[in-house]
């Protein structure tokens, strides 16, 4: 894996406890996260989740299943420390922290939530608005 990856899939979540829904293409939103997700909050550090296909796939799982918002491939996503920007499509993010395991996780599968612990993605908030589709770019950039 490198520093730079490709976006596989694109989720909302449309209410808390609602399923995942696949998009090809979702609005980022400065400062609030993704457009018609219930988590995009103004000034949260939890406004999209991002997490690699390849450890999805190391258990067993399809993107979104995790509640993620970007499902990754190539990037090594685990590696990124808080404060790292990635240009995802045109918008730009930039992660805040390893996002920890939640009791939804076991609802797919029991002991699934232990088995991710120090792999469930990175959270990160919308630096810069903009549009990410399936199949675009995302890399590291330096700012």
């Amino acid at each position: 894996m490198s520093e730079r990856g490709t976006i596989v899939s694109l989720q909302i979540c449309p209410a808390r406890g609602a399923p995942m829904q696949p998009q090809e293409s979702l609005r980022a939103l400065a400062d609030l996260g993704l457009e018609g997700d219930c988590h995009a909050r103004q000034g949260s550090a939890r406004q999209v989740l991002l997490m690699d296909e390849e450890t999805l796939m190391a258990l067993g799982l399809t993107a979104g299943m995790v509640k993620e918002n970007i499902t990754t491939r190539g990037l090594a996503l685990r590696t990124l420390a808080p404060g790292t920007r990635l240009r995802a499509g045109n918008a730009l993010v930039e992660i805040t922290q390893p996002c920890d395991p939640c009791r939804h996780l076991d609802n797919i599968r029991e002991g699934l939530r232990a088995k991710m612990r120090g792999q469930r993605g990175m959270l990160a908030r919308v630096i810069e608005g903009g549009t990410l589709r399936v199949g675009d770019a995302i890399e590291m950039v330096n700012v």
